[in-house]
């Protein structure tokens, strides 16, 4: 091996998940989908999602259309792999909700034979999303780098790339914002009716949302880390592939990872799905060590790191997915204080649940910020940055972004059992199975519903990670070293646009789930008009910001609007994210027996909390990460205009 076929061990790995991840999907739609109650209502949730997906990628096509257009005159290079982008996004999602749609009947006619032969269905349908969400990824990468260094010049690696991560941005936006809003306009109170709509929203809000995210997140953190090491070593130093080799050893451990869900003797759901996601830390900490070793020791590397160092600086990207899930999970789950104190304020009615939601949302964001700034900081230093030595220091906090981001595949994998799960309950219900059906896919539904939450709070890290890591690519592109003096008043105007941003874009989004009933009536397409409206704005603005800003203010005023979106977007991010999660713990506690139980007054209480707290879950929330991202791209794309 040397290092020209770190790219081609890239493309393998990412080949070997978009493989694993077909398997898993014909493993499942192998299997029996059931009585004809279960196909009807099945049928009419995929009929529903396929309709959808039409017309959201109607509406993608022609704003990614006009946006490639306007790509062309920054290079064919970049405008192209913008094109790759959407396109590489778009299949991950539709392929992966094909499979998940289909997974749904298969999952509750499955329960008849046991929690456990349910729990194999649903969650290998999460696996063939997820790998396939990882494998393109990667291969996107991997593979586009590979046709623009060969064909073409430095530059057009550099706006190819950053092309590429741009179109994953289009993506995400759409399907985090489309599918939501759609779900919560159209369908009822939660468990109050299995609507189609709020089904076909779900799948694509929910399923398809984070599958886009982390595309993009794991797009983004591969393309900032690379153009990182092109600015600190040189386009044509080895270190530049180092982070498709941390990549590739990650999405490979996954593999193996998502073997390991099985049910147990304690038969405790949510323990068999972080087994998938331990697994992987370990194998991928592992292959690490022994990558960084192999890599150190060709003659082509310059020497900028020890072994320890370098290996440790990727993983603390690995350790910081782990205590991010458990930090979330203290913050959401019913186990613990922060949802017992809500379900216990509901005593008092709506208002007093709301507050209580809206404290517990804003006091976790202290674990999530303290958490993702050691990640930031531990790299950094491993790197030399304290020592005189920044640009390895700012490498070394990329490298921690890819290997987190990488972590994205076993993530969705859960995300996806969880949607999976919980349309098979509502399939269950609504056709009428068997007492004991419906109880194995109620128990699968709640272990879908407890980790949901947080595999939001991994994304929403990952992606701050990776944002921090493109703003380091955004000091590093002009000749003349970036300074923001906060003295400046153009410093602090940029600082201040760039902090308002996530409260305005937050408003449209949340503005949507508000008045879409009152203007559309509750209809479907009346609802999916005007969440593809939404969509477009939400585009559109990160878009013409940062143009405006960079144009307007100079480069200055831009790295100040950067970090003012950057500070604010991730605090709103993760306080609706686990605060959405609180809210939903704490009603599903109350349904559990407590304060009267279900239909009493403590309920109709977190009935209305938890609506509140879905919107910021599931809407609002999600969405806040890719818009960031979106700026970020922008700033580094017109960056050359500003030198």
């Amino acid at each position: 091996m040397n290092v020209s076929n770190i790219v081609v061990f890239a493309l393998g790995s990412g080949a070997a998940g978009v493989a694993c991840a077909l398997m898993n999907a014909g493993g499942v739609l192998r299997r029996s989908a059931g009585s004809a109650d279960v196909l009807a209502v099945a049928r009419a949730i995929q009929e529903g999602t396929g309709a959808f997906l039409k017309r959201q990628y109607i509406a993608v096509a022609v704003v990614g259309s006009l946006l490639a257009l306007a790509l062309t005159k920054l290079g064919a290079w970049t405008a192209n792999g913008f094109i790759a982008g959407v396109v590489a996004s778009a299949l991950a999602g539709y392929i992966g909700l094909a499979v998940s749609v289909r997974a749904e009947a298969r999952t509750a006619d499955a329960a008849g034979a046991g929690l456990g032969a349910a729990l194999s269905t649903a969650f290998r349908s999460g696996t063939a999303m997820g790998l396939l969400v990882a494998g393109l990824a990667l291969s996107a990468v991997a593979g586009y780098y590979a046709l623009a260094s060969s064909a073409g010049t430095p530059d057009d690696v550099h706006g190819g790339l950053l092309g590429l991560a741009l179109g994953g941005s289009l993506m995400s936006v759409f399907a985090r914002t489309v599918g939501g809003v759609w779900a919560k306009t159209a369908g009822g109170p939660p468990l109050q009716e299995m609507s189609e709509v709020a089904a076909v929203g779900n799948h694509v809000g929910h399923a398809a949302g984070t599958a886009a995210d982390v595309f993009e997140t794991l797009t983004l953190a591969l393309v900032a880390a690379m153009l990182l090491a092109r600015s600190v070593f040189g386009a044509d130093s080895p270190w530049v592939e180092f982070p498709l080799l941390v990549a590739g050893f990650v999405v490979a451990a996954s593999l193996a990872g998502a073997c390991f869900v099985r049910l147990g003797k304690s038969r405790y759901l949510v323990g068999a799905l972080y087994r998938s996601v331990i697994v992987t830390m370990i194998l991928a900490g592992v292959g690490l060590y022994y990558a960084s070793e192999w890599f150190l020791g060709l003659p082509a590397v310059q020497p900028a790191f020890s072994l320890l160092n370098l290996f440790s600086a990727a993983c603390i990207g690995l350790v910081l997915a782990g205590l991010n899930i458990a930090a979330t999970e203290y913050h959401t789950s019913k186990s613990f204080g922060f949802a017992k104190r809500i379900a216990a304020a509901s005593r008092g009615g709506p208002a007093t649940n709301v507050v209580a939601g809206l404290a517990a949302g804003l006091k976790s964001t202290g674990w999530s910020v303290a958490l993702l700034c050691a990640a930031f900081i531990g790299p950094y230093h491993l790197g030399g940055g304290f020592s005189g030595h920044e640009g390895t220091g700012l490498f070394a906090v990329g490298l921690a972004a890819v290997a987190m981001a990488s972590l994205g595949g076993v993530m969705v994998a859960i995300d996806g059992y969880g949607i999976a799960a919980e349309a098979a309950h509502g399939i269950a219900e609504t056709a009428g199975l068997p007492d004991e059906v419906r109880q194995a896919t109620a128990s699968l539904d709640a272990a879908g519903r407890a980790t949901r939450p947080v595999v939001q709070g991994y994304v929403v890290g990952a992606g701050g990670l990776a944002m921090l890591a493109l703003f380091a690519e955004y000091s590093k592109c002009f000749a003349v070293p970036l300074a923001l003096n906060l003295s400046d008043p153009v410093v602090l105007t940029g600082l201040f646009a760039g902090a308002l941003m996530p409260y305005l874009l937050g408003s449209v989004s949340l503005g949507a789930v508000g008045n879409a009933p009152a203007g559309a009536g509750g209809q479907a397409n009346g609802g999916l008009r005007a969440a593809l409206k939404r969509a477009s704005i939400l585009v559109l603005v990160p878009l013409a910001v940062p143009l405006l800003v960079g144009l307007g203010g100079g480069r200055e005023a831009l790295g100040g609007m950067l970090v003012g979106a950057i500070v604010t977007g991730l605090f709103q991010a993760f306080a609706m994210s686990s605060g959405g999660g609180a809210w939903d713990s704490a009603r599903r506690y109350i349904e559990d027996g407590m304060y009267g139980g279900a239909d009493s007054e403590a309920h109709r209480a977190a009935l209305t909390g938890d609506q509140v707290g879905t919107a910021c879950q599931a809407v609002a929330g999600p969405a806040l990460n890719p818009l960031i991202k979106l700026m970020g791209l922008v700033a580094v794309l017109i960056a050359p205009l500003l030198a």
